[in-house]
């Protein structure tokens, strides 16, 4: 075992190998060795992609040599199965790369194989009937959240030391924070999901990458972003490269924190704690910070994240039943699946346009607030990493119950998914219990830079790489 990889981020094991200190076989090696002593108490990864290892190339890329683990949900590559994290058929291999692995090859990575996720990313916690729960690193039988918790979880343990992930509601940010990772979801149209989408729950989801280090998730950024002919819609180009960006001092920031959860639930201490050290964090290194928060319904934000992905759930299985030719089965699918496919059933298609002319009214209600401060920061999640089972839909729950739960547990974080803004979750925190509870800054619309200068000024300050389960 390379006693030393824990040492090293994404790029400094990549220097090792341009620098010929250590192979990209053996980095391999290491991460097989870890998946056979950790993953089968963990089930993070579910599949390696061993035809992709035996043809690993090294090259100049800035990546090259290292593996990079997908997670299994709408995210392609040639000759391998993705699975979406459902039991329904497998149907054929990926007939070609999605533009995000094109450009993860391009940069050096090698694809290694796939992390688990819930189904069809719909849970905040990973535990599909598919491949099983995941569990969190730090604490057997706790969720490491969803829906990128395998991802986080292979990364919290040591496997890998970034994969990549995606965040349609939370799902990039709330792992992040359950394992004490950093999780950037950058802005809607900034890395394109070509060939097989052109958006993402309306813009609502994007792909990045859970890091452990802030400037693996900027040289990712780096190396993922920009446009492909026949996207929908692309965020403005960036001034310059977000690793520079991670060398520049930030300037004086104006900040508005807020723990309160907008749904008027209660908040749990342990996150309240979290956002206040991050506020006197950020007071000490002189940026302004006072109590403020955008005014919307978040009533209404709920009902339009929920109303218009819930036809995009139905509409994706139905397109599977097609190319079985047949209807799913009642053990194919999960209750929570059936639950948003029936509900979205009994939508009008004036109700799904209604729901989006909401989503563009509060966009549009929220974007002033970022004309007055620089970020916004909130708890990621309203309670700390919960026990497995305690946030899953079963079958015969009261629908309002859960509904209540989910606005608990994560109503923070819907809000950038639903506006596009880019939003992280900053590793800062642990609860006397030592399980990681991150904070969640929200930047304007294409304004990643921001976002990068301060998360990295918080890492040199408050440093949590070494920080371990």
């Amino acid at each position: 075992m390379f006693r030393e990889y824990d040492s090293y981020d994404g790029l400094g094991l990549a220097e090792l190998i341009k620098k010929q200190q250590i192979s990209s076989a053996d980095i391999i090696d290491e991460m097989r060795g870890r998946i056979d002593a950790l993953n089968p108490e963990l089930n993070a990864v579910v599949q390696l992609f061993e035809s992709e290892l035996k043809q690993a190339v090294v090259s100049d890329a800035v990546f090259s040599g290292l593996p990079m683990l997908l997670k299994d949900l709408n995210i392609y590559c040639q000759g391998q199965y993705t699975r979406n994290g459902s039991r329904l058929p497998k149907g054929m291999p990926a007939a070609q790369d999605s533009e995000l692995v094109k450009r993860y090859r391009k940069a050096g990575l090698i694809i290694a194989g796939q992390t688990n996720s819930p189904e069809f990313g719909l849970s905040p916690s990973t535990e599909p009937k598919l491949n099983g729960p995941t569990h969190n690193p730090w604490k057997r039988g706790i969720s490491p959240g969803g829906s990128s918790g395998g991802a986080a979880a292979a990364i919290a343990a040591g496997i890998v030391p970034f994969a990549n992930a995606s965040d349609g509601g939370g799902s990039i940010r709330i792992p992040a924070s359950a394992c004490g990772l950093f999780g950037l979801k950058p802005s809607r149209g900034r890395i394109s999901q070509a060939p097989y989408l052109g958006e993402g729950w309306n813009g609502f989801s994007t792909h990045h990458a859970i890091t452990r280090s802030v400037r693996d998730s900027a040289a990712l950024l780096d190396i993922s972003q920009g446009y492909v002919a026949g996207d929908p819609y692309t965020a403005p180009q960036p001034a310059g490269s977000y690793l520079a960006e991670c060398q520049q001092q930030p300037k004086p920031l104006k900040i508005a924190f807020n723990t309160l959860n907008p749904m008027g639930l209660p908040v749990d201490p342990d996150c309240i704690a979290a956002v206040q050290h991050a506020a006197a964090l950020c007071e000490s290194l002189g940026h302004s910070v006072e109590e403020a928060a955008p005014e919307f319904d978040a009533v209404e934000l709920s009902m339009s994240l929920y109303g218009i992905i819930g036809p995009h759930i139905l509409a994706t299985v139905r397109e599977l039943e097609e190319q079985l030719g047949r209807s799913a089965n009642d053990d194919e699918l999960e209750e929570l699946t059936r639950l948003m496919m029936a509900t979205a059933s009994e939508q009008s298609a004036e109700d799904y346009v209604k729901m989006q002319r909401s989503m563009h009214k509060i966009t549009r209600q929220l974007a002033p607030f970022w004309q007055s401060y620089d970020l916004y920061l909130t708890p990621v999640i309203g309670m700390p990493p919960q026990a497995h089972g305690s946030l899953l839909y079963k079958s015969g729950d009261d629908y309002e119950s859960y509904g209540i739960t989910m606005a608990t547990y994560s109503p923070f974080a819907g809000m950038a998914n639903l506006t596009g803004q880019p939003s992280m979750s900053v590793p800062l925190y642990w609860n006397d219990k030592q399980l990681p509870i991150g904070v969640m800054f929200t930047g304007a619309y294409a304004d990643e830079a921001t976002l990068f200068r301060l998360a990295a000024q918080l890492e040199r300050q408050q440093p949590w790489f070494d920080r371990r389960p």
